[in-house]
């Protein structure tokens, strides 16, 4: 079996992970990162040289997480000499390139993102024995001013010793650098030894450089000690003027961050998601957030709160100022919120609007917000969300601010993101992880001191040319503007004016810059690339192109992707519009395919493969009693909702989100069906019975079968008109991949490269610790380490479907859910009253007490011959 490498690298502002292979015959000898910050611009170099010491070939793969505002520029490999360069092309073109290289058996390799911050650049590539191989990777950024600093985040985790370790940073600000820090989670006497910080007026230059010993966690291990976030931290000085402004090469850009400023009183109401998706960790995180931000409120501020779920309710009939006893009141209330219900945000919103304009006693000069937070799709009231979007933008009619923040990947962040930035916000995803709350602690930090309103930034217009976005609506302290462009004919001065509102008057700045002194700041600066204003107009331009399309209408988008497009392939930048294309040897196996989309591509999977559609429903309400105040209906949930009548006394109980039962007074029974093979055969914990369950579900329809956050898996499944299983979906966060088995063959995906593989041949892969296996024509297992492991069985008595069942299933957490996942919940079964359950007593649990469980047999579809039927307890679930 080939063996694999992760290769990984060291990024300013990212994370790079190396991890060893099975056998350390790939040997990284050297990896330097390079970044050069010039005036914020950053632009960064990896470079990273390894040798195969096997006496075989073996494949590396070169995996480096860089900031999701970078964008690469370039990449190249040489193997043996050669060089394979990256060219960035037109999205459709570079992929119509690579399939055709796959066509011909040839290997091509793209770029793609992941996580909160960061994206991913992957490519694999084998490696000859004794051969060497170097990879050199460019991005470029513009570093945003959040909080008063700018920060430089290096994630540093190689999991292995690298004899030529190197980071260089250099810093060079014209204005002036006012403070510079490192941090480090790792750092040891051994290490500090290795870092050296060298400073002058308006340059820095930082180095980590730590020897092979100094590395390692003892002399006696080959483990390193470099585990952990590395951190630069620095901001410039500023003078009370109208900012500065720098020009090279004809381009010039002007950064504006005034500070000591009086700071506007803020209205803000909260607009929070109480609906049953937000129960459990979501709404205690939001709890503790929202107790925080009442302490961060000023006495001269005025707020309120509005929940919502189908319904929607108001903590108080007006905003009230932040006093202490108004801020003990809202904290009290806070701690009361629960979650139960569907999401109306388009009735949540219009309340908020309407409580804003009806305001009373409100300062004559102060900044009126409204923040939303939800984790959801519109499920109740108005659904439709161009519709709410169009509602919601007649209403605010650019009095306010709109901020909107995505909890989680159920919630529709393109819906969210385009509404936000229609109404003068922005959208921010708020990742469910251990700092949640952190996260709406920091977003509300952003946005809580705004200083400067209605701000125009003023060029001479026969000047000018290109000239980037120059109105804003808010200035927050702690941030900073930049607007940049062309000089379109041989100026001598620069007139520059500001006008703006503060708390206390109307400005109006001034400045002029001399345009040869300017230039000739960065004149013999070695180290400095010469033309990084014009990139980072070119940088700049593209992403407010992207942007203004999400809110424009649907006739403008085209034309402003297209300016976009056209910059990204002038300079050379792999933005959403573009991709980076790397041939590689012929002889080499299919590669990665991978694109840079959006935040708002980012969402959880919403489909199995083949384009089967998932609802909220499968994903968001998982083990929850559902009550409404309904006289005689229930919500079973979903998107859009669905209401069942039931009868009087009648209970609801979701066992998994979309997979209901309802009990009545009068017991319902499951009838088991005994001459059809079942479906999914489950081993309970500790014992030897068997459960045989069938899916009463409709064709075509996904069924959410299993989820288990804390493994990092999750399984669904797809029925044939026959109600037999012939998709199945199981997708793994680490790593990250998807994997659709149906009984055509099986795919397997992973930064959005995909290998096919035939049920007519046994094979065995391994990706990033992911062992997948095919038994010719019988049966599909993929497994990790210290995880539960799923298999597929390929069945074809009367007619081929697919069986599903798991093994090592003591790996399963407390969290795991769905239609199987159920009967493994340890929350269920492991009290001191319910160890020993037997497995019709468990059914019977799970189920509910009004359904009857039948020990009946049924064909194994395990076995090569299934003619023997096998005991098993059986019971249909419904969809």
């Amino acid at each position: 079996m080939e063996q694999r490498t992760l290769l990984a690298l060291l990024v300013f502002s990212s994370l790079i992970v190396l991890a060893e292979a099975q056998k350390p015959d790939i040997d990284i000898y050297s990896l330097h990162v390079d970044c050069k910050v010039t005036s914020r611009f950053a632009h960064t170099v990896i470079t990273s040289r390894i040798v195969n010491r096997a006496h075989e070939s073996r494949e590396a793969t070169f995996e480096v997480e860089l900031p999701k505002t970078a964008f690469i520029t370039n990449f190249s490999m040489s193997i043996d000499g050669k060089v394979y360069p990256g060219i960035i092309k037109e999205k459709a073109a570079a992929q119509k390139e690579y399939d055709t290289a796959v066509s011909r058996g040839q290997s091509a390799g793209l770029v793609k993102i992941r996580d909160r911050k960061l994206e991913v650049f992957h490519v694999s590539v084998s490696i000859a024995a004794a051969s060497k191989a170097t990879f050199e990777l460019s991005y470029e950024e513009l570093l945003r001013r959040q909080l008063g600093k700018f920060e430089l985040l290096i994630k540093v985790r190689p999991q292995q010793l690298v004899k030529h370790f190197q980071i260089d940073v250099h810093i060079f600000e014209p204005q002036g650098i006012r403070l510079l820090e490192t941090d480090s989670t790792f750092m040891t006497n051994e290490l500090s030894e290795a870092l050296t910080k060298v400073q002058n007026e308006t340059k820095a230059h930082i180095l980590f450089k730590p020897t092979v010993d100094q590395q390692k966690v003892n002399p006696e291990l080959d483990e390193t000690l470099l585990n952990g976030d590395f951190i630069v931290r620095y901001d410039v000085k500023r003078e009370a003027t109208a900012g500065d402004i720098q020009i090279v090469n004809g381009y010039f850009v002007h950064y504006f961050a005034p500070s000591d400023m009086p700071v506007f009183p803020k209205n803000v109401i909260f607009v929070i998601d109480r609906s049953g998706s937000m129960s459990g960790r979501k709404i205690e995180q939001t709890r503790d957030a929202l107790l925080k931000i009442l302490q961060d409120l000023r006495r001269e501020d005025h707020f309120s709160f509005i929940t919502f779920s189908n319904k929607v309710a108001e903590w108080k009939s007006s905003l009230l100022p932040a006093t202490e006893e108004n801020v003990a009141s809202a904290a009290a209330f806070v701690q009361t919120l629960s979650a139960s219900g569907g999401t109306d945000i388009n009735r949540a919103l219009l309340r908020a609007v309407r409580s804003l304009d009806t305001a009373q006693s409100l300062p004559e000069r102060s900044v009126s917000m409204v923040i939303l937070l939800t984790d959801g799709q519109p499920t109740s009231g108005e659904t439709n969300v161009e519709v709410i979007q169009d509602n919601i933008q007649k209403a605010i009619n650019g009095k306010y601010a709109l901020f909107c923040l995505g909890f989680g990947f159920d919630v529709s962040y393109k819906f969210l993101e385009k509404m936000a930035l229609s109404n003068g916000g922005i959208a921010r995803r708020i990742y469910e992880k251990a700092d949640a709350a952190l996260q709406l602690q920091g977003f509300y930090q952003e946005v809580a001191t705004p200083i400067l309103m209605k701000i125009e930034m003023q060029y001479p217009e026969n000047a000018i040319e290109g000239l980037t976005k120059n109105n804003f609506t808010l200035f927050f302290e702690g941030s900073e503007i930049v607007v940049s462009g062309k000089l379109s004919n041989d100026l001598d001065l620069l007139p520059v004016e500001i006008k703006a509102q503060s708390h206390t008057s109307d400005l109006t700045l001034k400045e002029e810059a001399n345009v040869k002194e300017k230039e000739q700041v960065f004149l013999d600066k070695k180290y400095i690339f010469g033309n990084f204003i014009e990139r980072l107009w070119a940088y700049l331009t593209i992403q407010q192109l992207l942007e203004k399309a999400i809110s424009a209408p649907e006739e403008d988008q085209k034309a402003l992707e297209a300016q976009a497009l056209d910059l990204s392939l002038q300079y050379s930048f792999v933005t959403p519009l573009t991709s980076m294309v790397v041939t590689k040897p012929s002889d080499q196996q299919q590669g990665e395919v991978a694109n840079k989309p959006t935040e708002a591509d980012n969402e959880k999977p919403r489909s199995l493969p083949g384009g089967a559609s998932r609802g909220k429903s499968t994903s968001r309400l998982l083990g929850m009693l559902v009550e409404d105040d309904l006289d005689d209906t229930r919500i079973i949930g979903g998107a859009p909702l669905r209401r069942t009548k039931l009868q009087a006394g009648s209970k609801f109980m979701l066992l998994s989100a979309g997979h209901s039962v309802v009990r009545t007074q009068s017991k319902m029974k499951a009838e088991p069906v005994a001459n059809v093979n079942p479906q999914f055969l489950l081993q309970l914990p500790r014992q030897s019975e068997t459960i045989c369950l069938n899916i009463d579900g409709k064709a075509q329809s996904p069924v959410h079968l299993l989820s288990d956050p804390e493994q990092g898996l999750t399984v669904m499944g797809k029925l044939d008109g026959t109600k037999r299983f012939v998709q199945f979906g199981i997708n793994y966060v680490n790593p990250p991949v998807q994997i659709h088995v149906s009984t055509g063959g099986i795919i397997l995906s992973h930064h959005n490269g995909s290998t096919l593989l035939p049920w007519k041949q046994s094979a065995t892969s391994t990706i990033q610790g992911l062992r997948v296996s095919v038994e010719k024509e019988r049966s599909f297992t993929a497994s990790l380490p210290d995880t539960v492991t799923v298999k597929i069985s390929l069945a074809k008595f009367p007619e081929e479907f697919l069986g599903l069942y798991f093994t090592d299933t003591n790996h399963f957490s407390d969290k795991v859910s769905g239609v199987l996942g159920q009967f493994y919940s340890k929350a269920q079964f492991e009290d001191n009253s319910n160890t020993n359950l037997r497995a019709d007593q468990r059914l019977l649990r799970v189920a509910g007490s009004g359904h009857m469980v039948s020990r009946v047999y049924k064909k194994d579809y395990r076995l090569e011959s299934a003619r023997d039927p096998v005991p098993c307890w059986s019971i249909e679930l419904p969809v």
